[in-house]
């Protein structure tokens, strides 16, 4: 089993989420954002969890990015 190198620090809606990853942008921390309801349409099934995304950085960037989180919420 492959052990992953991103954690999850976010899931929320789109708008808390460009404002999360505008704020990792200014230290230059690029995080991965899953979309599962984009995923879902595409595949032709049900949204589970509508305008829901989540947030992942990598392992390196999780403290840091933690730190940003927090202060914008």
């Amino acid at each position: 089993m492959s052990q992953s190198n991103y954690q999850h620090l976010f899931t929320g809606s789109s708008i808390d989420v460009l404002a999360i990853r505008d704020a990792l942008s200014e230290v230059n921390i690029t995080p991965v954002v899953k979309d599962e309801s984009a995923s879902a349409t595409l595949a032709g099934f049900g949204v589970t969890a509508p305008l829901q995304q989540r947030v992942f950085v990598h392992n390196d960037e999780f403290e840091q990015a933690t730190q940003i989180l927090e202060q914008l919420f």
